[in-house]
């Protein structure tokens, strides 16, 4: 654990041991949250597209999908 020193306007400096490990780099976005009684600093992906790829990943496309219930209504007649 490290001790920081705000300076006069609420700003810190984030330890060179804690930005190498979790990748921030100069200008990079962190998430601050409050919590209870503490903070957290969390970094944000540098593009949020693509940090969320496949996350949402189904078995079976959206699409893929609604062409079944698409075939399976005109079987029907509707």
């Amino acid at each position: 654990m490290a001790t920081v020193k705000t300076s006069g306007k609420g700003q810190v400096v984030l330890p060179k041991m804690a930005r190498d490990r979790l990748g921030i780099l100069p200008g990079s976005l962190v998430e601050v949250t409050v919590v209870g009684d503490h903070l957290e600093i969390r970094p944000l992906p540098a593009d949020p597209i693509t940090a969320l790829r496949g996350t949402l990943s189904a078995k079976t496309s959206l699409a893929k999908g609604l062409i079944e219930d698409h075939r399976r209504e005109v079987k029907r007649g509707g």
